[in-house]
């Protein structure tokens, strides 16, 4: 049983460190506080720029991740968010002048650069807030008294909108959460199953969707289509749905990463079909590596009334002022730059689609295993489960991907697609290794990408839970490292930073030649061998506290003893010392030994063996006490069954103090006692 004041450091020990952790973490709120605190006197600049510059930078050991490359046309693009508050300044009619050419300029551009003819651009910060303001532009377009009666009138006619089951998560419920609709108003319509590709829109479904909600009396307002779906880079059959929206009157919607493909000189006839569609969203500032600037919806709408009802346009010159970053930073790329990193972008993988995506079996396997700060990511699909997904057309330009980069990618691909592949065959043949262990736990943990965890847990059940916990996590600590000292080329850790158990070890991937059972096997013993000698210190600890408390009860008899025999006059300095003078007590020196092994029969041998106590004498020789405990151990040898290499001897003295022995009765004493 281990001792209870150990156990209680290793707690406040813990604690220690939760307190320590949590230090840290708050490291990052201290500095927050402390910017938001201001004096009377303010502040200077340096000093306000210094603590922007911690928060920015946070913690070092966060830092390490690969940045977005600013070059000068980024530059330019957050000098436009300066000058537009220096602007913001002028007087009235020179700020309506102003931001009238920006605002015209920029849209004039984009549609030249994407195509799209006649069109009008509304600019915002969220990339969704577009698609929000062309649903308003459609029931605006629909319900023509819905300026004055609202929604009322919507209960009359339902209104539906429609969007692929290859869209990105949350969207329909963003437009019905921002529109005030209820989500009976999402029809979400599922890809083809049968023919085509598996993320394209079926169209023949979304037709007999159309029609039945027309015939139960409800309206089909807006259709979201996608020019590059979010996880695997599809385009929808725009040209069909376009002819579809037409047929029932209505709005077709189009986003996706491979609009920015319209500006190059060959582009898929099944992306030029979007130049046809009623609205597109575009996102320069990720195509072209262009921070902080905002997403652009280009429209046709000839009405400009609906468009302002809409809140597509407005009288405020100081919103005009959205487009100034993305005003500078198209003059500094000019056309040819525009077309440059597009192109750069679309090459670094020669596919049909943009994005390419590689697809796993088990969910996150790879996360950690690849370049997630150069583009890569890990993307859900419906049909293929967790992939990983290289988009260069929305990273490229901001991290300045280049060909080496692709092809370290490439080279690494190689590289862990075999071991994955391994990893994942063992996985199960490792859980059930196990589970065959009554010592072992099975850890369950799919964001670990490796074979999986496990925790030794400890066979003793005389324990309270904490000092169990306490041992559990002593020897998996210990297991732990005992196994990374292995020479193996496998890769043992304590988890993931964020794992809900603890106290457990967990084992990274797995080549061809791995021997499953061998290794379950040597986890078992090397818990098994620190198990037991953990009991045999806390053993240990037992005896030399049960004898240190001996000893201190007869230290304390002793003590008494030598009142009752010496009398209270002896006790005092001055006049005991005088008594002892004239008449010295005659005493002997005794001590005893305890020992160490005492009890623990799993370790014993029989045919050898002490006693556990013995008295000794002479204090002033200790070689010779020693030699006589050991002639006293040697004629009791017959009775005791402890095994002599196990068998310790710790002699506690208990000489007498201010007692003087005269000359030659410490020759006697040794005598009597043998």
């Amino acid at each position: 049983m281990m001792d209870p004041t150990l156990a209680e450091m290793g707690n406040h020990l813990s604690d220690a460190m939760k307190i320590l952790e949590t230090i840290k973490h708050l490291k990052a709120f201290l500095i927050l506080f402390l910017f938001l605190y201001f004096s009377d006197s303010g502040q200077d600049v340096v000093s306000i720029l210094q603590l922007v510059q911690n928060l920015m930078h946070g913690d070092d050991d966060q830092q390490g991740h690969r940045m977005q490359y600013v070059g000068e046309q980024g530059h330019m693009a957050l000098l436009g968010h300066s000058l537009a508050a220096y602007i913001s300044v002028l007087e009235r009619e020179r700020l309506r002048k102003l931001t009238t050419r920006i605002l015209s300029d920029t849209t004039l551009w984009l549609c030249r650069l994407f195509r799209y003819e006649n069109g009008s651009a509304y600019y915002h910060e969220d990339d969704r807030e577009g698609l929000v303001k062309m649903c308003r532009l459609a029931i605006n377009t629909h319900y023509e008294d819905y300026a004055t009666e609202g929604f009322t009138l919507l209960s009359s006619k339902h209104p539906v909108i429609y969007q692929s089951a290859a869209c990105r998560p949350g969207l329909g419920q963003h437009l019905c959460s921002q529109l005030g609709l209820p989500l009976s108003s999402l029809c979400i319509v599922p890809c083809n199953t049968m023919f085509g590709s598996l993320h394209q829109m079926d169209v023949a479904l979304l037709d007999k969707l159309i029609r039945d909600d027309r015939e139960s009396g409800k309206l089909p307002l807006l259709l979201i289509a996608n020019a590059g779906t979010p996880g695997a880079g599809h385009t929808d059959k725009l040209s069909r749905l376009k002819e579809l929206c037409v047929q029932y009157n209505m709005w077709l919607h189009v986003e996706g990463v491979n609009l920015a493909t319209l500006v190059l000189g060959q582009v898929s006839s099944t992306v030029t079909a979007a130049t046809k569609c009623d609205s597109i969203t575009l996102t320069p500032g990720p195509w072209l590596g262009l921070p902080a600037v905002p997403a652009v919806t280009l429209y046709r709408h000839e009405d400009p009334a609906l468009s302002l009802a809409a809140g597509l346009t407005s009288s405020q010159p100081v919103e005009k002022l959205r487009a100034l970053p993305l005003w500078l930073s198209l003059q500094y790329l000019g056309h040819d730059g525009i077309l440059q990193r597009i192109k750069h972008a679309s090459q670094c993988f020669e596919t049909p689609s943009p994005p390419s995506v590689f697809s796993q079996d088990n969910s996150a396997q790879c996360r950690d295993h690849f370049l997630t700060n150069d583009g890569v990511d890990v993307v859900e699909l419906e049909d293929e489960g967790t992939c990983v997904r290289f988009s260069p057309l929305m990273t490229a330009a901001a991290l300045g991907t280049q060909e080496n980069d692709v092809a370290a990618l490439v080279e690494k691909l190689g590289e862990m697609i075999p071991v994955l592949s391994c990893t994942l065959r063992f996985r199960q043949d490792f859980k059930d290794e196990v589970l065959q262990k009554a010592s072992l736990s099975y850890i369950e943990d799919q964001s670990w990408p490796g074979l999986g965890g496990v925790r030794y847990e400890a066979r003793t059940t005389d324990l309270d839970e904490d000092k169990r916990q306490y041992r559990v996590e002593r020897i998996n600590s210990d297991l732990l490292k005992k196994l990374m000292e292995l020479d193996t080329d496998l890769y043992f850790s304590d988890g993931p930073e964020f794992c809900e158990e603890k106290n457990c070890i967990f084992i990274g991937m797995a080549t061809e030649d791995l021997d499953v059972a061998e290794l379950v096997e040597t986890i078992v013993s090397i818990g098994r061998d620190i198990e037991e000698s953990g009991k045999l210190f806390e053993n240990m600890t037992e005896v030399v506290r049960r004898g240190i408390q001996e000893a201190e009860q007869q230290l304390q008899k002793a003590n008494e003893e030598k009142l009752m025999e010496e009398g209270v006059l002896r006790q005092i300095p001055l006049v005991g010392s005088v008594l002892n003078w004239f008449s010295p007590v005659q005493a002997s020196v005794k001590g005893r030994t305890f020992n160490l092994a005492e009890g623990q029969k799993l370790f014993r041998r029989h045919g050898a063996g002490s006693d556990s106590v013995s008295d000794t004498s002479s204090v002033s020789q200790l070689e010779e006490s020693f030699r006589e405990t050991a002639h006293v151990q040697a004629i009791d040898a017959e009775e005791a069954e402890v095994p002599q290499e196990h068998h310790v001897h710790i002699v506690a003295e208990m000489a007498l103090s201010d007692q003087r022995v005269p000359e030659g009765q410490e020759t006697e004493s040794v005598d009597t006692l043998r």
